[in-house]
């Protein structure tokens, strides 16, 4: 698939978790949801933090930096609380022939 990056395979990601991965030098925060999967950031907008560290909430697409809270949206990289005000990058992410794949390139939307 062009212009996506093998991260591993399907079963190194356990459901309801986070990881880190790196796409062509960029940090990643790949989580899997149940089988759906989303790519964002890895680094907290507001402190150079590690998001995949932090707390994650299912049900509302959401991921929480450990260090001072805030809370991003998975979906659209969106800070949701303070003290983040900026978004974090995100990245089309699928699943395929039992393989993660991340795009290189930041989703525009």
């Amino acid at each position: 698939m062009s212009g996506f990056v093998d991260v591993g395979a399907l079963d190194e990601f356990a459901a309801n978790t986070a990881r880190r991965v790196m796409v062509d030098g960029v940090k990643v925060a790949v989580v899997r949801i149940d089988d759906e999967f989303y790519a964002i950031g890895d680094v907290c907008s507001h402190a150079d933090i590690s998001l995949s560290e932090g707390e994650l909430f299912c049900e509302e697409r959401e991921i929480e930096c450990w260090k001072h809270g805030s809370s991003f949206s998975l979906v659209s990289g969106q800070p949701l609380t303070l003290p983040a005000t900026q978004p974090v990058p995100v990245f089309n992410v699928v699943a395929a022939d039992g393989r993660v794949l991340v795009s290189s390139k930041v989703d525009p939307s």
